[in-house]
């Protein structure tokens, strides 16, 4: 079965098609980093007519890429939610379209759903049930992963993602849109002694995460030592977040009773964060899995993955289209299954 993907959640238009005997045959992605920048961030309508004007020449591309034609795809997979409403409507209203234009079936697909098992693109690739770290720029979360669909929320942010936190802490630091990248390159030139931020809600038991707080450190660490000390705050900055991760990966780690942890979102590209999480699996004698950095961020094939899994067990929309802002990701079935 070959599935067409197409994720169009936020800022990056993507396409992919999957085969489930031959992997992943292509891989199409823009960027609308460029588009935004001088906004500072994603301007929702800019981002939707943008995805109306790539989307179509990149599902011809990934079809020529994989020397297929539109007769050789047997299912189209789309992005229905969570995410800017707009951007999700053109992807889902362009998926549904393809699919009832070439006679196949259609599958919405949840977003986090597509980054939690990108790793299973990968040669090795992670065996349920496992803890996973969903950590990017609108969600972090900590699941239970006993199988596709099979998901228990163990905790969240209750106010920014990291991956958020980072890209605002970034913009006080005057450094161009995206920051968070900016931020840790910044941070490799700083002294990890020299300022010590909190590592936020890890005094207590629980694995849930709070992140806005460290912006309001950073920003007064700022306001009082000025531009010569950018490098070190970022550094600390930098130390906090991933120390925290950490500290909750471990504690759920613990309460699950598993030793298999997967690290998924555009934060999981994060080197400081990679090599902590492997130190502390290597310590536990468990195992760290993650995607390849251009399948961190946002991409068509996580959704082709993810969207094959629910059509090869029967699963399909009907011809109305649907695109949810919010749509927890607690609330998905195991495919095959009767929602509850």
């Amino acid at each position: 079965m070959r599935i067409l993907g197409i994720e169009t959640s936020c800022d990056e238009t993507g396409v992919a098609i999957y085969d489930d005997q031959q992997g992943l045959l292509a891989h199409a992605l823009y960027s609308q980093v460029k588009l935004h920048a001088d906004y500072g961030g994603v301007v929702p309508e800019l981002a939707s007519r943008d995805h109306v004007r790539k989307l179509v020449p990149l599902v011809n591309e990934a079809l020529a890429e994989a020397g297929l034609s539109r007769t050789d795809i047997d299912g189209v997979a789309y992005t229905a939610g969570p995410g800017l409403v707009g951007a999700l409507l053109v992807g889902a209203c362009a998926g549904r379209a393809l699919a009832f234009a070439w006679g196949v079936p259609a599958v919405a697909v949840h977003h986090m759903e597509g980054h939690l098992l990108a790793p299973m693109l990968e040669p090795e690739a992670p065996k349920f049930p496992f803890v996973a770290l969903l950590v990017s720029g609108g969600h972090t979360q900590l699941v239970r992963v006993d199988g596709i669909g099979r998901y228990q929320l163990l905790g969240e942010s209750i106010d920014d993602a990291a991956g958020e936190a980072f890209d605002k802490t970034a913009k006080l630091m005057g450094l161009d849109y995206p920051g968070g990248p900016l931020l840790s390159k910044l941070a490799e030139q700083g002294d990890s002694g020299r300022f010590k931020f909190p590592r936020p809600m890890c005094d207590r038991p629980g694995l849930d995460f709070s992140f806005s707080g460290l912006k309001t450190f950073a920003a007064n660490t700022i306001a009082e030592h000025g531009e010569s000390a950018k490098a070190d705050i970022a550094r600390a900055f930098e130390d906090a977040v991933v120390d925290t991760l950490a500290i909750k990966c471990r504690r759920a780690l613990e309460q699950t009773g598993l030793n298999r942890l997967v690290i998924a979102g555009g934060v999981s590209a994060n080197r400081h964060l990679r090599a902590q999480l492997e130190a502390l699996m290597a310590k536990r004698g468990g195992s760290v899995f993650y995607p390849r950095p251009e399948f961190c961020t946002d991409n068509g094939a996580m959704i082709a993955y993810a969207g094959l899994q629910r059509l090869k067990a029967g699963e399909s929309e009907s011809l109305s289209v649907r695109g949810m802002p919010r749509w927890p990701l607690d609330q998905l079935h195991a495919p095959g299954e009767k929602p509850a």
